[in-house]
């Protein structure tokens, strides 16, 4: 009987148990599926980077270069990776930018592990040693700034757009001083008094098909993506009121029977009906209203009355944007038809409706001198793919200005690849002078870096290795903000070229990736449950979803 039994950990699990241990079946096959995901990350990294074409499992297409778009649509299976996945997914919830980066480096570290451990090394020593170089290059990273930004200085349009401009430039490389202005503009119009403050769902993006890029603009307020209900088109100073009720007559709770018996009672019915609603839009309209905004529907009759009064009414479907409407042009939102107290009332400067390409939006303005706390990106381009694009790289410039006032004073590095070289050399010089083996995981740890320029040249058609060895030889002349050009594959000034990265975005990234990969160097087994119920129900066709049976 005691022959018969299972033997090792299975027995102690259910029958259907999978378990996997060893160097070869965990260690090697959790790093090779980090590695194959760095891969599909990699060619996408810098401003020549390419486009992914990923088809979702509703059949949605994606063309893009956002990182954080490619793993949120590829639907990523692998637990290792996952970990990999979840790290980028929370640089992107803290920072906003830089999941490429992580997942770069992350797959570099976990590639020069691979020979370590190849070489004898045990788990480990490794884990030990990128521990203490983890700790180590956040202090390098300190000491590499070029430049600060204070708070008073957020607030200079020449300045915050240079911060942009490197984050706009690595999604929308040629189009990155047209968007930079325009996302700086946006961001300085809502930025509060106290920068950490700023939200980045103040700043609004509308898309509009038809056009080119260069027709873009700013607009200081909100737009809504429909038309007015009405024929008033255009509306200046206007009190706005908004209602989440429908504009028309009140109903009774119950249903109730009216018994009419003659013409004459019919049109008296219809008459007190007419004269309930005449009276509760004049009643707004007597309140100093002149736009009408409702999140319900709007009644013939009541339509009727409010162009009779000369009044806008728009009608918006979205209880999201009624809420910025009500932030935009800070108004109360009503719950009942009726006249409208002046503390309820919202002010714009202009309410007008515009026609773009084949669309009509509805545009709330303000001047110059009103104050608004919700700006509004208005974005043209020919393709609504340019169009998504373009969205992702005005929101990875927002989260940049959002970093910025979180983290005060702001430091930025010189970019173009120069300050991981920079900051991989020196890593490597105070790795030599450690003891024991954790020296070679140092040393590793900063070769890891090379990865950054590398995907910078390769993906602009250059030689890395070549390139890699020319910047080494003039980071050691003393030349710390040399990097790599990706249009001629020269070595470049990042700091002359106004080329600079975010000091918290690669703090930020050094430090998930470090995590990430000394809890996959961690995992030394794989044990799966036996999966629960009976078989799995077949899947249909490409519409199919989990609630079909």
């Amino acid at each position: 009987m005691m022959g018969n039994m299972r033997r090792g950990i299975p027995s102690l699990m259910k029958e259907g148990t999978k378990q996997l241990s060893g160097l070869e079946q965990v260690v090697l096959r959790n790093i090779e599926a980090c590695k194959q995901l760095a891969d599909i990350t990699r060619t996408s990294y810098g401003p020549t980077g390419m486009n992914k074409m990923i088809i979702n499992h509703l059949e949605k297409l994606f063309v893009t270069s956002d990182c954080a778009t490619i793993l949120k649509e590829s639907e990523i299976a692998h637990p290792a990776a996952k970990m990999v996945v979840l790290a980028s997914q929370m640089q992107e919830g803290e920072i906003g930018d830089g999941s490429n980066y992580l997942i770069c480096l992350a797959g570099a570290l976990l590639a020069e592990a691979e020979d370590l451990v190849k070489m004898g090394l045990h788990p480990s020593e490794i884990v030990a040693g990128y521990t203490k170089a983890g700790a180590k290059a956040q202090e390098i990273l300190d000491e590499l700034s070029v430049f600060e930004i204070n708070k008073q200085e957020m607030r200079d349009v020449k300045k915050l757009t240079q911060a942009i401009n490197s984050s706009v430039a690595s999604k929308q490389y040629g189009c990155e001083q047209l968007l930079s202005p325009l996302i700086a503009e946006a961001c300085l119009t809502v930025l509060p008094k106290s920068t950490a403050n700023f939200n980045v769902d103040n700043v609004r993006v509308a898309k509009i098909l038809g056009g080119n890029l260069e027709q873009s603009e700013v607009i200081k307020g909100l737009v809504v993506g429909r038309d007015t209900v009405g024929y008033v088109k255009k509306v200046e100073n206007a009190n706005v009121a908004v209602f989440t009720c429908s504009l028309q007559a009140a109903e009774a709770e119950t249903k109730g029977t009216v018994r009419i018996e003659n013409a004459q009672e019919l049109m008296d019915f219809s008459q007190g009906e007419e004269k309930e609603i005449e009276n509760l839009i004049k009643g707004i309209k007597d309140s100093g209203v002149n736009v009408i905004v409702t999140g319900g529907s709007v009644d013939d009759m009541a339509l009727h009355f409010i162009e009779k009064h000369g009044m806008m009414c728009i009608k918006l479907s979205s209880k999201f944007e009624l809420r910025r409407l009500c932030k935009a042009v800070r108004a109360n939102a009503l719950v009942a038809l009726g006249p409208v107290r002046k503390e309820d009332q919202g002010f714009c400067s202009k309410v007008h409706v515009r026609e773009l390409g084949s669309s009509r939006i509805t545009v709330f303005a303000q001047d110059k001198m009103d104050d608004t706390s919700v700006a509004t990106i208005l974005l043209r381009a020919a393709t609504n793919n340019v169009l998504n694009d373009v969205e992702r790289a005005v929101d990875d410039g927002v989260n940049v200005v959002k970093a910025m006032g979180k983290f005060q004073p702001a430091k930025f590095l010189a970019g173009a690849g120069a300050s991981d070289i920079e900051l991989g050399r020196r890593l490597a010089a105070w790795g030599e002078k450690t003891a024991g083996l954790e020296q070679y995981s140092i040393a590793k740890f900063a070769k890891a870096f090379e990865c950054i320029p590398r995907a910078l040249a390769e993906n602009a058609g250059h030689d890395a290795l070549d390139l890699i060895s020319q910047l080494y030889a003039s980071h050691e002349k003393g030349n710390h903000s040399v990097g790599v050009n990706v249009v001629d594959g020269s070595l470049l000034d990042a700091t002359a070229a106004n080329i600079f990265d975010l000091h918290a975005t690669k703090a930020a990234a050094l430090r998930l990736a470090t995590d990430a990969v000394v809890t996959i160097l961690r995992v030394d087994q794989i044990i799966t449950a036996k999966q629960a119920g009976g078989p799995r129900v077949p899947k249909g066709g490409p519409h199919w979803d989990d609630t079909d049976m």
